[in-house]
């Protein structure tokens, strides 16, 4: 385990945020310091964007959790005693072995998050969908597949479907309204299973909230206009809409949730809002709020809604993933007005990240994809990623 060196003084509250690659994590490090709490960040990287930052007080290098549970899990013991921590909150899917070790060791820290049953119902987007049927909320028609019979059966409607692993991110491997020789590449099982969305039409909006005991305390719905690929979003532009509102209200309130929440939601033609997938962490909707800190709100009775009236984007990520897009797709034009209207969610009054910075911990993610093989997208998440079984 590494740890950098230490660079704020002591503070009576102290607060663990975990996921420290995530740009998500860095906004989540200011709001805090803002707020006058001592940030401890940790992740396994070498060089997170996020241990750069003055808001960081100490950064720690963890084993893999995926890979390496036991160590992760003491090495996460010796941070929370050496820096006295008395909140933790997590950023990325780290959060699902984190509520692991919550519930098999005796940590005084509170994990701001869900109990690991719930956390493993929602992330599963069939499960997701059920659960959702069973506390009467509305829902699209959606199919487990856990064979290839299972996926036969679909290949007459496949042109009005959406097929996707149970376990993903990013959109990884998702087919829109595939041909059925497409179908091919898919082979589901039980260990690795697919779900058949029926496809929407409709305008997709993104939530993001951040709740205790049922109780809705804070929430960010928001346009993703660019992405980097089919899924990340990497541009935030801030919407109002009831009904996506209510959803969340009734999600939250139904399984008495605790700490952070997001949703991919389809608005229907008339006005209706239909769930899509949930994931049980931070998203991009906190880049939202600058001000105000959503993470340690406390319940006033009046929802916390994001602070910043201009679009956010993560700017670098725009250069690398939407110019290309936008050039292939002739909308080369709506990108540079894109760029022009919105402001870098990397910059910060008083907490200034060097270019260079940015980049050395991009390149350690292209190395990691060089190394192993596999996509940059795939590189940044392979280490914490969780997909429904344990690796220890």
């Amino acid at each position: 385990m590494g740890l950098s060196s230490d660079k704020t003084s002591r503070s009576d509250k102290s607060v663990l945020i975990t996921g420290a690659r995530a740009p998500v994590a860095l906004h989540a490090a200011r709001l805090f310091h803002q707020d006058g709490w001592r940030v401890i960040m940790a992740d396994t990287p070498r060089h997170p964007v996020s241990a750069a930052s003055t808001c960081c007080g100490s950064y720690y290098q963890l084993p893999s959790p995926r890979y390496a549970l036991a160590d992760y899990a003491d090495a996460m013991d010796t941070v929370l005693v050496a820096e006295e921590c008395s909140l933790v909150v997590p950023t990325c899917e780290e959060i699902f072995y984190l509520a692991r070790i919550w519930q098999e060791r005796d940590f005084t820290a509170e994990l701001f998050a869900p109990d690991l049953p719930l956390l493993e119902e929602v992330h599963n987007k069939d499960r997701f969908i059920k659960l959702c049927k069973h506390l009467d909320l509305p829902t699209p028609e959606t199919r487990l597949l856990q064979s290839r019979a299972d996926l036969n059966t679909t290949l007459d409607q496949c042109a009005s479907l959406v097929y996707k692993p149970a376990w993903s991110r990013f959109a990884d491997r998702v087919l829109i309204q595939p041909k059925a020789g497409q179908l091919s590449t898919i082979i589901p099982s039980p260990q690795e299973p697919w779900v058949a969305q029926h496809y929407l039409e409709g305008e997709e909006i993104c939530a993001y909230g951040v709740a205790r005991n049922g109780h809705l305390l804070a929430l960010g719905l928001y346009h993703s206009s660019w992405r980097a690929g089919k899924g990340a979003g990497i541009y935030f532009d801030s919407i109002r809409d009831q009904a996506s509102l209510e959803f969340v209200q009734q999600f939250v309130a139904k399984t008495a949730w605790t700490g952070q929440i997001s949703f991919d939601l389809m608005r229907l033609r008339d006005g209706s809002i239909l769930p899509l997938e949930c994931n049980p962490r931070t998203v991009s909707g906190l880049h939202l709020f600058r001000r105000n800190n959503p993470l340690f709100t406390r319940d006033t009775g009046t929802l916390l809604e994001p602070d910043i009236p201009k679009p956010q984007m993560i700017k670098l990520a725009m250069w690398i993933y939407a110019l290309p897009a936008a050039i292939k797709s002739g909308k080369t034009a709506d990108f540079f007005r894109s760029l022009n209207k919105a402001e870098d969610v990397m910059s910060w009054p008083y907490d200034p990240l060097s270019k260079s910075r940015q980049l050395k911990s991009f390149v350690e993610i292209l190395t990691l994809a060089a190394r192993k093989g596999i996509t940059p997208q795939q590189a940044s998440t392979r280490d914490i990623e969780w997909n429904g079984n344990w690796c220890d």
